[in-house]
């Protein structure tokens, strides 16, 4: 009994040891992009296990992509796309499907002509992983990206993503101790839809609660400057 004891308190804090690792490594990763760290993310994109390693090439992307360096934002959403798609065949992982989802959603956007290849496997990998953990927030936070970024004439629209991101802010406020990114996020692109739908003070509000949620968020200070600096030329 004693051995059984001890070999599944073993077991319990290695668990919990992995869980810690885990989400400091996310929250380092989220940090470089905070600061537009290409390198860093580079770095980072060689490190941890495989989910932290497309996680740091999905951050590498946007980020590479934001300073203008297209070809680098290509090749780290192909090594996303490769690492994920080798994750999730091995096994099923709602966060693991919900990012592959979102890398093919921006292969898309980088590429429209990769609709009719990825348009299918995005919602495929999205469907699987809301099938596994329905009430995860970065599930609904992809559905609210997608809906933001799709033409109108294929399902895309504002008020489906202002709706699906204010769905995963509610459920970001459940407990979190692992893969936790996307709080912020989630207010920075229902601000993003309001402003499309005509309500900048509803926008601004968002913005400044990303802020809240994360002090360093650079995309909700970028947006919250740019529209100060429009306004002051009125």
């Amino acid at each position: 009994m004693k051995t059984l004891l001890l070999t599944a308190s073993l077991a319990l804090s290695s668990a919990l040891s992995s869980q810690l690792a885990n989400a400091s490594s996310i929250e380092n990763i989220d940090a470089a992009a905070n600061q537009m760290d290409v390198n860093t993310l580079k770095s980072y994109s060689l490190q941890g296990d495989d989910y932290q390693q497309a996680y740091a090439n999905y951050r590498l992307a946007i980020t590479a992509n934001i300073v203008g360096q297209p070809t680098l934002t290509l090749s780290a959403l192909e090594d996303a796309k490769t690492t994920l798609e080798n994750l999730t065949s091995t096994s099923s992982n709602a966060d693991s499907l919900a990012l592959l989802s979102s890398v093919y959603g921006m292969l898309i956007a980088f590429d429209n002509g990769k609709a009719a290849t990825y348009g299918p496997k995005a919602g495929q990998a999205i469907a699987q992983a809301k099938q596994l953990e329905p009430n995860n927030p970065r599930i609904t936070l992809v559905e609210a990206i997608s809906a933001f970024n799709t033409p109108t004439m294929y399902g895309g629209s504002m008020q489906r993503a202002a709706d699906l991101a204010s769905q995963a802010i509610e459920l970001y406020a459940n407990p979190c101790d692992n893969i936790c990114w996307g709080h912020a996020e989630a207010y920075t692109w229902r601000g993003l839809a309001k402003q499309n739908l005509g309500d900048l003070e509803g926008a601004i509000t968002d913005w400044n609660a990303a802020l809240t949620v994360e002090s360093d968020y650079a995309w909700a200070q970028f947006l919250l400057q740019q529209n100060t600096q429009q306004n002051a030329k009125r």
